[in-house]
């Protein structure tokens, strides 16, 4: 074998070994980390190359100034192999987040769009009872059946009113999931809020001999869609007057929660006298279609389960959050909306 042929030998086998076990160790690596793998990979590359000189240097003839001048020319490729390597780790990184990032975002999609799916399922099968009682009567009222026609025009009425709300709420509760909503964003006074609220729910109050209190702790305002806030208020007392027997009191609490070091906060309480809710039903209650038992058709009075998931999609769009925990002998649900600095301005409830 010649010089020439015997250094290339030995060259090649030494940088193939090195070469084969840092390979081996990079994917050992990237089992824990691709990132640092990916650092870690073209100093393989130089070390393999290093490797390999200074083994077969003698046998290629190299000089000592030679040697030296060919290791240090590989040395200074280090700070670059190092260099490479993190810009590589860091595309790694940032290929491996957004991937992270599209599959969340497929599963979110796939979850929304499963839920609508068995929201709209939902309505529709919540649709179908008032309906066929309205084409009932309206045969009864059409054959002269009906014992008393005045009756079953108010229940027609009833109902029809109560489907226009099961209609709204998916409507409504749609277009906030998606994003399409236009908020027509206002200084909002929630203590005005509060009290509009409590004057349009009087009647239905009264109508179920419910008591219904309400106090806010001066001027409290927000900045929001007057609109949706006064819905979202307006779902959560009908919902908790709904769920509050006869002689029983609903109460609505508004007040500033202002802690040094944390953004300041208006904070809605409604607390109802249903009776409290099982613990492990409690974080389903902003759920679409919870009522709180399995049934899904609505009896007497109810909507389609989507108030509280309304009010739930709208509190979130203005940065806000919403919970709900048993207290005293029902239920007690509280809204926290960023305070909004200055004087208390008069919505328009227009």
């Amino acid at each position: 074998m010649t010089p020439d042929v015997a250094a290339f030998t030995i060259a090649a086998g030494t940088t193939s070994t090195v070469g084969v076990v840092g390979a081996a160790g990079i994917s050992a690596l990237a089992r824990r980390s691709v990132r640092a793998a990916s650092v870690g990979a073209p100093l393989v590359v130089v070390a393999s190359m290093a490797a390999g000189i200074l083994v077969s240097a003698k046998a290629m003839f190299l000089s000592e100034h030679d040697n030296s001048l060919v290791l240090m020319v590989l040395l200074a490729t280090v700070p670059i192999a190092l260099v490479v390597g993190v810009l590589l780790g860091r595309e790694v990184r940032s290929i491996d987040r957004r991937a992270v990032e599209q599959a969340a975002e497929r599963e979110r999609t796939a979850a929304l769009e499963a839920s609508r799916r068995e929201m709209i399922a939902w309505v529709s099968h919540d649709l179908r009872t008032p309906l066929a009682g309205i084409r009932a009567m309206a045969e009864a009222l059409e054959d002269g059946l009906a014992p008393r026609p005045g009756e079953y025009h108010a229940r027609i009425r009833t109902e029809t009113d109560r489907m226009a709300g099961m209609v709204d709420d998916l409507l409504a509760l749609t277009s906030l999931q998606a994003g399409t909503t236009r908020l027509d964003r206002s200084r909002v006074s929630v203590d005005d809020l509060v009290s509009d609220t409590l004057a349009t729910v009087a009647p239905v109050a009264a109508a179920r001999s419910v008591r219904v209190e309400g106090s806010a702790d001066g001027p409290l305002p927000v900045r929001g869609d007057v609109r949706q806030l006064s819905r979202a208020l307006l779902n959560l007392v009908d919902n908790a007057v709904r769920h509050t027997p006869p002689g029983a009191v609903v109460r609505v609490c508004a007040e500033l929660d202002a802690q040094p070091g944390r953004p300041a906060t208006v904070v809605v309480t409604v607390q109802d006298a249903c009776g409290g809710i099982p613990p492990e039903d409690l974080p389903h209650v902003f759920e679409p279609g919870w009522r709180g038992s399995a049934a899904r058709t609505p009896g007497e009075g109810q909507g389609a389960g989507l108030g509280l998931a309304v009010v739930a999609a709208i509190v979130a769009v203005h940065d806000g959050t919403v919970g709900v925990r048993n207290a005293g002998s029902g239920c007690l649900v509280a809204v926290r909306l960023p305070a909004y600095p200055g004087p208390s301005p008069t919505p328009d409830m227009g």
